[in-house]
């Protein structure tokens, strides 16, 4: 079957630089793309977000709440310990 489409300027030149460096026709990458898209379910919905996919995992650090305050104290008493030993 032979399908035409009209494309804006822009969306040709990137279809033939996709197409010239992947070494294959115009056709081919669309057929290609044509093929992804009809492949994906529908009723999924949009791509979930990366904090969708990890969202289960939040919240399971149980160690202090604010690790760079606790570094800077721990930070100033190394430092105030070792001046204290230079006297």
């Amino acid at each position: 079957m032979t399908v035409t489409i009209k494309l804006d300027p822009a969306l040709e030149e990137q279809l033939r630089q996709r197409a010239h460096a992947s070494g294959r026709s115009t056709s081919d990458v669309v057929r290609a793309a044509l093929q992804l898209y009809l492949a994906q379910d529908e009723t999924a919905g949009p791509p979930r977000s990366a904090h969708d996919l990890g969202v289960d995992l939040f919240g399971r650090h149980a160690g202090p709440a604010d690790l760079a305050t606790r570094r800077r104290l721990g930070f100033a008493a190394g430092a105030a310990e070792r001046h204290a030993r230079r006297g």
